[in-house]
């Protein structure tokens, strides 16, 4: 058997009858080296002249704003608890405020510019209660607000976290004398009411 498969082997291999040796089946391909010039060639480079400025300026582009005033919003159906802090209308931002809001320690009224409406904190609002924190800050030269302690809550450690988050958040009129702004303290009462 293996000697019949190293004949079958010898028949396949001598089966071309060495036409591979031919020259036919060659192709030559000779390279041809090129001298490289001794001599190197720079390229002159012109900075191109800037064009000069028009006379008028060109005018602004006119600038289409598309308005949507029909914005349909989706009405949801949820129980919100309603927080009420005395003298906030409008909610969180800036718009109307009620001169009561709030008694400057001095003269003069302190006046909000701008009132954010504390959250109402959810153990409160799970257990359904109502309350007021009282307040006492300092308004700086900027109007902003610092240094707040509470003076009062009922009930009590329940609005007063929330209620002093709030009131660092709003901006009141400084207070100025002589032209220049000054600090001054202030007290505020902050109420939280659910809606019944």
């Amino acid at each position: 058997m293996a000697l019949t498969l190293f004949y079958v082997m010898h028949y396949m291999i001598s089966q071309g009858g060495g036409k591979i040796n031919k020259s036919e089946d060659y192709s030559v391909v000779d390279f041809v080296r090129l001298k490289r010039e001794s001599e190197t060639r720079l390229k002159k480079r012109v900075i191109p002249k800037k064009p000069p400025l028009p006379k008028k300026p060109p005018p602004p582009p006119e600038l289409n704003v598309a308005q949507d005033n029909n914005v349909a919003m989706p009405q949801l159906k949820m129980d919100m608890p309603r927080i009420s802090t005395s003298g906030v209308t409008g909610g969180p931002f800036m718009g109307q405020m009620a001169s009561s809001a709030g008694a400057a320690i001095g003269d003069g009224e302190l006046i909000a510019l701008v009132k954010i409406a504390p959250r109402y904190p959810r153990k409160a609002a799970i257990a359904k209660k109502e309350g007021w924190v009282k307040l006492e800050f300092i308004v700086t030269e900027l109007g902003t607000v610092k240094d707040v302690k509470v003076i009062d809550a009922k009930p009590r450690r329940l609005f007063e976290r929330a209620a002093k988050k709030a009131i660092l958040k709003w901006k009141f009129k400084p207070r100025i004398v002589d032209g220049k702004a000054v600090q001054r303290k202030a007290i505020q009462t902050i109420e939280f009411k659910l809606e019944g």
